[in-house]
């Protein structure tokens, strides 16, 4: 069935990646970094079900060849900036519903996407994939990555950085809100696109972006293993770290299966007055009951404490 999943990445030269690499990636093309150097070709790639770029709606009447030429763009992006520490782009990655037609995933993709352009004023360069063909995965797996830039797209190239970068003074000295709020608005927004192309296609099932705990189920969430340890274990190779997880994970399992049990242990507390006199009265007559079974009676001292049960 359908399940809820948006992470968010970004990719900087602080942690040296590059979003050339990740726009190459995500497409499956080959592209040439021109500020390293190096190419990157990922054109064997046979999982791209779709990729194109978004841009603002207000620049659906220009001539904007030069962001939607995705190696321009991304060279652009890179060229841009100059700190050392600059942040390049951020990737929104989804869960697909498998319920959904192909069609019906990337009108999905590309109503959201262009929702996110016109709301930041960004490029975002989607990718749909399909599910990966190697052994433990799971076939149900379509996902889309948006990768977006950080700054503002103009006619004529990359402007400012987007309201998302600033930080919390500037934004509060624009009237805007913490930057935490924008993560929560799009956690929101994408549970919403997704229902409703879930409605529209007369699909039952539907997804929930808040917590566990707010929407009232009972149970640990499940353990997002990292992709370096999953691919690990996908080779072969033993994971340290996944182990650890999973072993976390059961042990929080188990202990909230014991509250659990010892909640129910507790008897339940009366929550009316006719429900204390209810329990009150049993109580009273167990306690005669258990008298009446260590004293001898005559038969009719019986008769009287059967009146009392009717």
């Amino acid at each position: 069935m359908a399940v809820y999943f948006l992470n968010l990445k970004t990719f900087g030269r602080a942690g040296g990646s590059s979003a050339v690499s990740a726009a190459a990636y995500r497409a499956g093309e080959r592209i040439r970094d021109e500020r390293s150097g190096k190419t990157y070709d990922h054109s064997d790639r046979r999982d791209v079900m779709h990729k194109e770029v978004i841009l603002p709606s207000r620049f659906a009447a220009d001539e904007m060849s030069w962001a939607k030429d995705r190696a321009n763009l991304w060279n652009t992006a890179e060229a841009v900036e100059k700190r050392i520490n600059a942040r390049v782009a951020r990737e929104y990655l989804v869960a697909l519903p498998v319920e959904l037609s192909p069609a019906q995933r990337i009108g999905l993709v590309k109503g959201f996407s262009q929702e996110l352009a016109d709301r930041y004023r960004f490029a975002v360069d989607c990718a749909i994939h399909a599910p990966r063909d190697f052994p433990g995965s799971d076939p149900r797996n379509f996902h889309a990555h948006l990768l977006a830039t950080t700054r503002e797209v103009t006619i004529e190239g990359l402007g400012s950085k987007t309201t998302l970068e600033w930080n919390d003074d500037s934004r509060r000295n624009a009237g805007l809100g913490p930057a935490i709020n924008e993560l929560l608005h799009v956690r929101a927004r994408w549970a919403a696109a997704t229902n409703e192309a879930l409605r529209d296609a007369h699909v039952s099932a539907r997804i929930d972006h808040r917590t566990l705990r707010a929407q009232g189920i009972d149970r640990e969430p499940r353990p997002q293993i990292p992709r370096a340890a999953f691919e690990m274990e996908r080779h072969g190779y033993r994971s340290v770290l996944a182990e650890r997880m999973r072993e976390d994970y059961q042990a929080r399992v188990e202990a909230r299966l014991q509250r659990s049990a010892a909640r129910d242990a507790i008897p339940a507390i009366p929550q009316s007055l006719e429900e204390i006199r209810r329990q009150a009265r049993e109580n009273w007559l167990q306690m005669r009951r258990g008298h009446a079974e260590s004293t001898p009676r005559e038969p009719m001292e019986r008769a009287k404490d059967d009146d009392l049960t009717r």
